[in-house]
């Protein structure tokens, strides 16, 4: 059974994340645990009032917290009722990020699913600043990023951005090949090149290991030129072909960490059209607790 995080602030952003959720995995068995986090700012001045109505405002806005998060559920059961569905529901006056870092070790979840929005902060344009922050501190715990405005497609068409200068394991691309075999999508590895020119020795033997561990997916590869910026390269791309979802992986020097780099001018037009999951660096303690996970799950 999957373990599947959904955070949320109550807003119609975060309903469309929770609905594709519940549209996505509707065939699998699945635990998803609603979390919303709360820090009320608590006044400091003894002149100013701690209480509202005899209940302190920590409360108060827990009570709020745990109420919208049952309200929540209910319209899921209304909407979605499924008996292959489990949820659970976690209150916690803490920071949103630091929070979904410790429930990722606690609970050992599985995927993180968020809704995503475009802020207008100067680094993060392209995705919204919780979803960034999510991603950049979340370790061996894939995301998946969903936009405000997307109505749910079956994932048929999968895009996987790479520039096969690193070796990925099969640990790694795990959250990848589950979602093809789940709806027996095609996957189009997609390679962007300021300049064309062939593979060294080393990227042809990335995309050599690529290829044995797509094998039991149809997948296509494909090599573009750079446009103005990877991420508007990327944008042309998943238009042009339909693409339903965006893969990559988030490591040193990945297109992800580049485009988080790109000059906000260059970054605007990619504004998470479709939705991204992001897959985390694994290293080889993540490689070898992902393995035995695996071999945990019954068969």
């Amino acid at each position: 059974m999957q373990k599947i995080l959904i955070p949320t602030d109550f807003s119609e952003n975060a309903w469309n994340a929770i609905r594709y959720a519940m549209q996505l995995f509707a065939n699998n068995e699945c635990t998803f645990y609603l979390l919303n986090t709360y820090t009320p700012v608590i006044p400091s001045s003894r002149f100013m009032a701690k209480m509202i109505d005899g209940v302190s405002i920590v409360d108060a806005v827990r009570d709020s917290s745990e109420r919208g998060l049952q309200h929540s559920v209910n319209q899921i059961q209304e909407q979605f009722a499924n008996p292959r569905h489990r949820f659970e529901t976690i209150s916690s006056f803490n920071l949103l990020v630091e929070e979904i870092k410790d429930l990722v070790e606690e609970l050992k979840i599985d995927l993180i699913i968020t809704g995503t929005k475009g802020a207008s902060g100067i680094d993060e344009v392209f995705m919204g600043s919780n979803t960034v922050r999510i991603i950049k501190s979340t370790e061996r715990c894939p995301v998946l990023a969903i936009p405000q405005h997307f109505g749910y497609l079956a994932p048929r068409e999968i895009a996987f951005a790479t520039d096969f200068n690193r070796f990925y394991t099969a640990s790694e691309l795990q959250p990848l090949l589950r979602l093809a075999k789940m709806f027996n999508a095609t996957i189009r590895v997609v390679h962007v090149q300021y300049k064309l020119k062939a593979l060294s020795e080393l990227q042809q033997f990335n995309l050599n290991m690529l290829r044995r561990y797509l094998k039991d997916a149809e997948h296509y590869v494909h090599t573009v030129s750079e446009l103005s910026s990877i991420s508007h390269t990327l944008e042309i791309f998943t238009e042009e072909l339909d693409i339903h979802l965006l893969a990559l992986l988030n490591y040193q020097h990945s297109y992800m960490e580049k485009m988080t780099r790109e000059p906000v001018v260059k970054r605007t037009a990619f504004h998470t059209q479709i939705p991204l999951l992001v897959i985390p660096e694994l290293g080889m303690n993540g490689v070898a607790a992902s393995m035995e996970k695996q071999q945990a799950e019954p068969h």
